[in-house]
């Protein structure tokens, strides 16, 4: 095993960054390529792979059958979790910028219509008071599909990423040591045979790829099945008035459905529902019906209402059940299917994307074995269950037009547990040492307090002159946090580890000392928020989650130090 430490500082796999960002698709022919990682789709998944990918120096191709990004403005909600990791991704300020025109959309309203004053806000803040600022340095963000991923695609491929777009799967075979698939430009017509590595399938819902595989899925199945209608209307704006929801479900018995504003001026989106179940087809959905339906809905007779675009849509709940087999990884839509309340689907499947590209860098840099990869499926799926039960509990809970929920569908009340679900979820096992297997994966309640395979907890700290969240410091290599105040053992471990080799691991440590390498603000105390005493240790991974941490001081802290990370490495 070849560990490196580097004090005090952000960086410190210069060497091994820069031989690893030189490295390039290799073209091996006239119609062959050679590439560590195949990514297969090109939608927010697919980007978001790619981006994190090329952040940490791997090489890799992506294809996408479509001609460009989307331009259906769906898939909006972005949530705390996803942001963070957007954030570490220098990427959070361009997808702000990317979303102002929704940044003081908040709430969730329900309403009989939306003329009047009827109606009740499920929620009115997502953030009142602005409470997440204790727990996180980043914030929801409401940024529709259509405007993200022309924001990842660009920071993609800035970071090296060969992405193809109107390029498609034909076919492809695996081995032991790797997968050979020949892909097609819709364009040209040419085939070219990639040789990679690995191939991660974010193809979405339907995937070929897992079907191909053969893996089953596990859930209830189609939950509820609704038509999305894209339209234009001016006169709207002054009938919503000042209330900048996110969505307002409208539950006119004749004519429910769900609002959603595009830009708060002119476009909306409706989502109509539809009942296929019952004999129901999409052509029926005639643009007379469709601006009729809307017309009821919103309350008023002689709305002006040009309808754009109409696409059906069919929300599941759906596992795979497995989530890796041999050398192919399932992410996103192609590993779950969840219902759209809450946007969980799309902000499970980017995470989907950033646990599995820091062990993919790992085991492709030689720094982790090639089990460190069955913890994908070990860590991943088991948050997809319970997420997707909980998405669908909360469709229930606002009444989602077109979902009548089985008694089992889940309970509680509206906004029960979203940030635990969105930020609390924990790897009771996988690639982490000393975690509890018998903690539930989502909590009751929000618990960041350092426990192994939880996510590691926000704290504000300076660093020299910088002020930076210590979820700054987690993105391309193992982070070791010690205390300035003691014998710096664990620091001192760490650097001896070090000597002559390579694997990414930094050291801090945390405190007012003058060996402090990190700062904390005002009075807050780095070991208490981390959940362990005076000389104790935290080891993050590059995802910043907890990988092990020691309450106190050790006699031989580098035995201890070298035992983990081989363990947690799946390192000999």
């Amino acid at each position: 095993m070849r560990i490196s430490a580097v004090s005090g500082r952000v960086g410190g796999i210069d060497a091994l960054e820069t031989r690893v960002m030189n490295e390039r698709t290799e073209d091996t022919g006239p119609r062959t390529v050679r590439v560590p990682v195949l990514i297969v789709g090109g939608s927010l998944v697919g980007l978001s792979t790619s981006l994190f990918l090329g952040r940490l120096g791997v090489p890799h191709l992506l294809v996408e059958r479509h001609a460009g990004t989307s331009i259906h403005p769906r898939g909006r909600g972005n949530n705390v979790r996803t942001m963070e990791l957007f954030r570490v991704a220098e990427v959070e300020k361009a997808i702000q910028d990317a979303a102002a025109t929704l940044a003081d959309n908040h709430g969730i309203l329900q309403a009989p219509t939306l003329v009047g004053d009827a109606g009740e806000w499920l929620f009115r803040d997502i953030d009142p008071g602005g409470g997440l600022a204790r727990f996180s340095p980043s914030s929801w963000c409401l940024c529709s599909q259509n405007d993200l991923e022309p924001v990842l695609l660009d920071h993609a491929r800035a970071h090296g990423g060969d992405l193809r777009f109107s390029t498609e799967l034909m076919s492809f075979d695996t081995d032991p040591t790797g997968v050979t698939a020949v892909v097609k430009s819709r364009e040209t017509g040419e085939h070219t045979t990639v040789r990679a590595d690995y191939l991660v399938a974010a193809d979405g819902p339907r995937s070929p790829v897992r079907e191909q595989l053969g893996i089953g899925q596990s859930g209830p199945g189609d939950l509820f099945h609704n038509v999305s209608l894209t339209f234009r209307s001016r006169a709207l704006a002054q009938v919503v008035g000042d209330r900048r929801f996110i969505v307002c479900y409208l539950t006119s018995p004749d004519a429910d459905g769900a609002l959603l504003p595009v830009d708060n001026r002119e476009n909306w989106v409706f989502h109509a529902p539809w009942h296929p179940e019952h004999g129901e087809t999409l052509e029926e959905f005639t643009e007379e019906r469709c601006v009729e339906h809307i017309r009821r809905a919103v309350g008023v007779a002689d709305l002006d209402v040009e309808i754009t675009g109409r696409a059906p849509w069919h929300a599941a709940q759906r596992v795979a059940r497995s989530y890796r087999s041999g050398r192919v990884f399932l992410a996103g839509d192609s590993a779950h299917e969840m219902s759209p309340t809450g946007a969980f689907g799309s902000n499970t499947g980017i995470q989907d994307a950033h646990n599995l590209a820091w062990k993919l860098a790992a085991v492709h840099e030689g720094w982790a074995g090639e089990e460190l990869l069955d913890t994908y499926d070990a860590e991943r799926r088991p948050v997809a269950e319970a997420t997707s039960a909980r998405a669908a509990a909360r469709s229930a809970e606002h009444s989602h037009p077109g979902f009548a929920a089985p008694p089992a569908a889940g309970g509680g009340g509206p906004q029960r547990g979203i940030l635990n679900v969105a930020l609390g979820y924990r790897y009771p096992q996988g690639a982490v040492v000393g975690a509890d297997p018998g903690v539930p994966v989502v909590p009751e309640g929000l618990d960041l307090t350092g426990a192994p395979g939880s996510r590691a907890p926000h704290l504000w700290v300076r660093q020299g002159e910088r002020r930076l969240s210590t979820l700054d410091l987690y993105e391309r290599s193992l982070v070791l946090l010690s205390d300035a105040g003691e014998q710096h053992a664990w620091h001192r471990a760490a650097l001896r580890l070090a000597e002559g080799s390579a694997l990414p691991l930094r050291s801090y440590r945390v405190g007012t000392g003058a060996g402090a390498d990190l700062v904390p603000e005002g009075d807050a105390d780095w070991a208490e928020r981390h959940g362990v005493g005076r000389g104790g240790a935290v080891l993050v991974r590059p995802d910043g989650f907890v990988a092990w941490r020691s309450a106190g001081p050790d006699a031989d802290a580098e035995a201890t130090l070298r035992r983990v990370l081989k363990t947690g490495l799946a390192v000999g």
